[in-house]
């Protein structure tokens, strides 16, 4: 296909500035992003082998542990280094979660555990929400992850430096639009609450919707330590907050203060 529509900002953080191939095992709360997003979607997930499209799923770190779990999985991204790692794990191809080619209701499974963090335009979250339920199956499952709109309180705290002026204004920023502009630090972004994931879900036409907390009410404790002393955090303390996300799901309150959310829904099904 032709190369995908991408902001030049994303474009440029995730093909120059980062490497997403390591993002989730290099940091403590990283490592907890990921065990907790397994944890949730195995929950739901179809017995194996079931075919699971991964959409905007970087260099393939979930892609990873589902193929070693038996699954079929094929990868789009639309960034070539993201599809370049990710072919060494599954089959992967560039794409734009806004208009995928597959075809309709081909996939057991599919996830969309980046995209909407890099389109702040409502219309074009939609969109990837309404692709992903249309390649669906009836009674799939869709999962999609965004960027909980406090995480940025939570996160400059561990740096020691949202007190500063310069903070404040920009977190400030973010509480008030949804949005980072991508000019200093992280790139592009949007910034969701739970309630407003779980109705993008929903008015994509998806049921049954539920929302996770990713990383839970505790994170910060993980990277406070990682970046205050660079050192490891104790095995006991990533034991904690762990537990403490788990403790967490049964009270939508704490939503707030995971640094991620998860959304799961199924496609209806015609018989209900």
């Amino acid at each position: 296909m032709s190369k995908p529509e991408l902001a030049p900002e994303v474009e440029h953080f995730y093909s120059q500035v980062v490497d997403e191939s390591a993002r989730l095992n290099i940091s403590a709360d990283g490592r907890l992003e990921l065990l907790r997003t397994q944890e949730i979607l195995r929950r739901f997930l179809p017995p194996a082998p079931a075919r699971v499209l991964d959409v905007g799923g970087g260099a393939g770190i979930h892609a990873e542990w589902l193929v070693d779990a038996g699954y079929e999985v094929t990868l789009i991204d639309p960034v070539a280094r993201h599809v370049e790692q990710a072919a060494k794990v599954c089959s992967a191809e560039l794409g734009d979660a806004r208009r995928l080619t597959a075809a309709d209701a081909s996939y057991d499974v599919v996830q969309v555990l980046g995209p909407l963090y890099h389109l702040p335009d409502a219309e074009d979250r939609h969109s990837a929400l309404s692709e992903a339920r249309r390649v669906a199956r009836p009674g799939g499952l869709v999962a999609a992850a965004a960027i909980n709109r406090y995480a940025s309180i939570f996160e400059h705290v561990t740096y020691a430096h949202l007190h500063t002026e310069r903070m404040q204004a920009s977190i400030g920023s973010i509480l008030r639009t949804a949005m980072h502009d991508g000019k200093r630090g992280f790139t592009l972004a949007y910034f969701h609450r739970a309630e407003e994931l779980a109705q993008e879900m929903r008015d994509a036409g998806l049921q049954d919707v539920q929302i996770f907390g990713i990383e839970g009410p505790a994170w910060s404790a993980l990277k406070a330590v990682e970046q205050q002393t660079g050192a490891a955090p104790s095995d006991d303390l990533f034991a904690s907050v762990l537990t403490a996300a788990r403790m967490a799901e049964p009270y939508p309150e704490l939503l707030a203060a995971s640094s991620h959310i998860l959304a799961v829904g199924r496609v209806p099904d015609g018989n209900g």
